[in-house]
């Protein structure tokens, strides 16, 4: 759904790193059935990447109808002429930063920590911008008629 912006951990965070994911996979989440795994938590804000690393996204939890993504943004935005036009309707927050999203339809909608937006399926739009450091919360439903994406 978004460009992909962050930086560096605020003092007042723990400095516990989030659990490392798998090389070659940006969502690279267990794909074990939850009955059969233990508890699993960790904390947002906490082990971003560095801005050098580029935008970061990782998949926090993966089910069948439901996907839950961090993304970590350092000033990034989808380029001018793409567009997100996805088969399932997401929602997304910002946790720590700002950004804007731009919409199809020419509407824009700024954000800032602890804002949040519902987008349904199919609904063009973009990243405008964000700020430095900038970490989204977004929860993917599953696609019509199928699995989360």
């Amino acid at each position: 759904m978004l460009a992909r912006p962050h930086q560096g951990v605020p003092a007042t965070v723990p400095e516990d790193p989030a659990p490392a994911l798998p090389a070659g996979r940006p969502d690279a989440s267990p794909q074990v059935p939850l009955a059969d795994a233990p508890p699993m938590a960790g904390n947002l804000l906490a082990g971003l990447p560095a801005r050098e690393a580029g935008e970061a996204f990782q998949t926090l939890f993966r089910g069948a109808a439901v996907r839950i993504e961090r993304i970590v943004s350092h000033g990034h935005a989808s380029p001018e002429d793409f567009w997100y036009d996805q088969p399932a309707d997401e929602w997304v927050m910002v946790v720590h930063g700002e950004a804007v999203l731009a919409f199809g339809d020419g509407r824009r909608h700024a954000m800032r920590a602890g804002d949040w937006v519902a987008i349904p399926a199919h609904c063009r739009h973009r990243v405008a911008s964000t700020g430095p450091d900038t970490v989204w919360l977004a929860v993917h439903a599953e696609a019509r008629g199928g699995r989360a994406p």
